[in-house]
């Protein structure tokens, strides 16, 4: 007899991965899918990456690694906050874990207690609520709309700030919306939170180098809130290394002290080889991430362009970085598919027109948006035209 744990039969399986996978399913049966669902760059690991690797390999780093990381990633890490972000993170202030997922994983569960509240405005990333969940704490969503650019003010914040409040999660080029908080917006932000001490900010910035509006603000930066803000970065989507796994956290050393003990027990530290090339990808040159990222805005500028004119789709402006679109699709809801189907939410109208369009998304609610769909632009122009043409396609079929 089965008998699941309380504890995971409360989360809910990831509404991208499993998009992906029927994607994946229907390709399997001979059909042309084109998977818009899933954030991976399509561009291959730059060259001077995968030789560092090699030579990894070939110097025999095979053993087990410290939990934490290499100390020499961790003080090419410490170097790059500083000279990209002006935050000073000491290399013991930093932990490596498998991908920015689980370090943003092993910070919940670390300070957050059954019951406490964690903040998070919305359209947000999928796992960060499961992952609330698997800490026992209390979700606090705010829906951001359009009309906000789905950015939370700093008054909508301070409204939301109770006695239980543990957590402010901010993602900052957004997934799943691309918006970026502009340097003042933060400064209202750090206000707010000054006169809360208790308050940790979590700060994902993963798509920090895929932004189209110059050089961004991180929240770390801001000194009335020294000891408590948890940077998450990685490799993954600045340099294509999305199968490498390594991704991190810089936080107050109790918070990296507390991740590190946490890690220990279930991980241990991550893979050799990836934590070399990652060395190589924050020591060597930023070239092609500059180069990565013009082509992401190009993508942008495309599908953005193919979206606006599709009927019932609402997207109101160019998103700022990352690489999705979210656009709102509530004016669709009620129209008919030509077999006499009534599309009732984002959720059947991504299944439409992955059925028959053939193209995968992914619905908003997922994110916290029951009203958007999003589309990842992490793929060729071509296949983006192709795609937003049939889905236009499809779209124009509804009565």
């Amino acid at each position: 007899m089965e008998q699941l744990s309380a504890r995971l039969l409360a989360l809910s399986p990831s509404a991208t991965l499993a998009m992906s996978q029927k994607s994946q399913e229907l390709k399997a049966q001979g059909l042309d899918i084109i998977n818009l669902s899933v954030g991976e760059p399509d561009f291959n690991t730059p060259d001077h990456i995968k030789e560092a690797a090699k030579q990894a390999v070939d110097n025999n780093f095979s053993f087990y690694t410290p939990v934490p990381g290499y100390m020499s990633l961790r003080q090419a890490i410490s170097d790059k906050l500083k000279r990209e972000n002006g935050v000073d993170f000491a290399p013991a202030q930093i932990v490596v874990g498998n991908g920015a997922k689980q370090e943003i994983c092993n910070v919940i569960l670390s300070v957050v207690d059954k019951g406490d509240e964690v903040i998070i405005p919305t359209p947000a990333w999928v796992s960060y609520f499961e992952m609330v969940k698997l800490a026992e704490g209390v979700n606090v969503p705010f829906l951001c709309g359009q009309d906000q650019d789905f950015k939370i003010t700093a008054s909508q914040l301070e409204s939301l700030i109770t006695p239980k409040t543990k957590v402010v999660l901010l993602c900052s080029p957004s997934n799943p919306t691309g918006a970026i908080y502009s340097k003042d917006e933060l400064a209202a932000i750090a206000q707010v939170l000054a006169k809360h001490p208790r308050v940790i900010v979590i700060a994902d910035e993963i798509y920090e180098h895929i932004s189209y509006c110059g050089q961004l603000t991180s929240i770390a930066s801001f000194p009335e809130l020294k000891d408590r803000v948890v940077i998450i970065n990685g490799v993954s989507k600045a340099y294509a290394m999305t199968g490498w796994r390594i991704g991190y956290c810089a936080a107050p050393l109790w918070i990296a002290k507390a991740v590190t003990k946490l890690q220990g027990q279930y991980t241990s530290g991550c893979s050799s080889i990836a934590q070399k090339a990652a060395e190589a990808a924050y020591n060597g040159s930023q070239e092609c991430v500059e180069t990565m990222r013009q082509a992401f805005e190009r993508r942008c500028d495309l599908i953005v362009s193919m979206v606006q004119q599709i009927p019932g789709f609402r997207l109101d402006k160019k998103p700022q970085g990352a690489f999705y679109v979210f656009p709102d699709v509530s004016a669709l809801f009620g129209r008919q598919t030509p077999d006499g189907k009534t599309i009732a939410n984002a959720d059947e109208l991504a299944m439409y027109i992955l059925e028959q369009g053939h193209v995968a998304g992914v619905t908003g609610a997922a994110f916290g948006a029951p009203a958007c769909i999003r589309f990842s632009y992490a793929t060729s122009e071509d296949k983006i035209t192709e795609a937003m043409r049939r889905v236009k396609e499809c779209v124009e079929k509804l009565k």
